[in-house]
């Protein structure tokens, strides 16, 4: 759902839409043309303070390769590699920020945890990268959607 809100906003090229209420004007997500970009991308994300402090596993290096199937992206966490599908028949749905950024909070799950792979911490991990990363804005949106779609935060 947020990435349709995301993709209607480039697409009329109206960055504010109205969220339970709240008039937001959205950043812009990042778009990828290779892995090399990802890979950049995801490079620079390891070296933020910030995140080094929050997550102690983000000192690990992390690989990006091209993933054969086009209908998802994952996340191996024994090669520390995210997956994700290149262009298919003119598609590139996963080469962008909010993909990249959910493998990311894949990656700073804590090596030893029971926790479910989509849990509420995973979706606190995540809301907190988009929010951080793409923007407040961005963070309010996955939040608020996810909140009124009933999934659990924390």
């Amino acid at each position: 759902m947020v990435r349709v809100i995301f993709d209607r906003a480039d697409e009329r090229n109206l960055r504010t839409v109205e969220i339970l209420g709240s008039a937001i004007t959205l950043p812009i997500e990042r778009k990828f043309a290779s892995l090399d970009s990802i890979q950049g991308y995801v490079d620079a994300i390891l070296e933020l303070n910030w995140i080094r402090e929050t997550w102690p596993h983000a000192g690990t290096v992390v690989h990006v390769r091209e993933r054969s199937g086009a209908g998802a992206s994952h996340y191996e966490r024994d090669t520390h590699t995210i997956a994700v599908p290149m262009h298919r028949h003119n598609e590139a749905w996963a080469l962008r920020e909010l993909v990249v950024l959910h493998e990311l909070a894949h990656h700073f799950q804590p090596e030893q945890s029971d926790t479910p792979s989509h849990g509420g911490e995973f979706v606190d991990r995540f809301v907190t990268l988009v929010g951080e990363i793409i923007g407040q804005e961005a963070g309010f949106l996955l939040r608020t959607t996810m909140l009124e779609t009933g999934v659990k935060i924390g």
